[in-house]
């Protein structure tokens, strides 16, 4: 995609025991005001960092976006909740920093891919959680609550998808070379309870009370990494308890095709209803 010029920013935005965990701003030169997400990266919830979704970070932000892919604790080092919550602090701390980046609070959304895609639905759907809330903060902005999430191939139910993989492990390509996917999730959730209990979708079937952000759920159709079923479930769930869910379906060789062929008509066009939603919530 072509479009705005950006800058990029690295920032320390949070610290646990002395280790500092970044944001990297991309930052559209222009004068805004600028919708802004928070982008959380994917790799089973015990891989991967700020650098992962580079591809994908630029092209939004070439949309008119700030976009603010953090480093946040992955398991086994700080199991299920610790990401959430890091998840949480980086969206109140970049609604106190949105004027800083020519945005503004009520514009900040969150977005991410697989099980930063998972991260960011949960934050969206229980901002106040006590348990995701966890890291104190302060200022004017302590709130994270957003308007919109916007969540790429999410594993939108793990405990479901844990359950999928387990019996059909040729399904996951991916991470074969670590035992696969299902073996990392047991590193970050522990247990089957836990992931059903960190569920977006059984959270809906739960009748948990929700906050209902608009969301856009952007995934390849043959995509077995993440199962066709937990989204249809979640989708029924969703629009049931009134919730406002667009889901853009590409087709490409790729679960992640944004990421592999960016250039892609299909990615462009997948690039292109992201970035036309994002700027849609934020009234941009």
């Amino acid at each position: 995609m072509s479009g705005y010029e950006c800058d990029v920013e690295e920032i320390e935005y949070l610290r646990h025991e002395g280790q500092p965990y970044y944001a990297k701003v991309f930052k559209p030169r222009g004068v805004g005001p600028f919708p802004a997400v928070v982008e959380a990266h994917g790799g089973a919830w015990c891989e991967g960092d700020r650098n992962n979704n580079d591809v994908i970070n630029r092209r939004v932000a070439a949309g008119g976006i700030v976009v603010a892919a953090v480093d946040f604790r992955n398991g086994p080092v700080a199991p299920y909740p610790g990401s959430v919550a890091d998840l949480n602090y980086a969206v109140r701390w970049l609604k106190s920093q949105a004027g800083r980046f020519n945005s503004a609070p009520d514009k900040v959304g969150i977005m991410g891919t697989s099980s930063g895609g998972h991260l960011a639905v949960l934050n969206g759907l229980k901002p106040n959680d006590p348990r995701y809330r966890a890291i104190p903060a302060s200022g004017p902005h302590d709130d994270a609550a957003v308007p919109y999430v916007v969540a790429l191939w999410p594993v939108i139910c793990p405990h479901g998808r844990y359950q999928y993989l387990a019996a059909k492990p040729t399904a996951d390509q991916t991470y074969q070379g670590r035992g696969g996917a299902h073996k990392l999730q047991e590193q970050y959730w522990l247990t089957q309870d836990a992931m059903a209990e960190g569920s977006p979708t059984l959270a809906l079937s739960r009748g948990d009370a929700v906050a209902l952000p608009d969301i856009l759920i952007v995934q390849n159709e043959a995509d077995e990494l993440h199962p066709r079923v937990n989204l249809d479930q979640f989708a029924a769930g969703y629009r049931a308890r009134g919730g406002r869910l667009t889901i853009e379906h590409f087709v490409g060789p790729t679960y992640d095709l944004l990421r592999r062929a960016p250039d892609s008509p299909a990615a462009v066009a997948a690039y292109q209803a992201v970035v036309a939603f994002i700027r849609e919530q934020a009234r941009c």
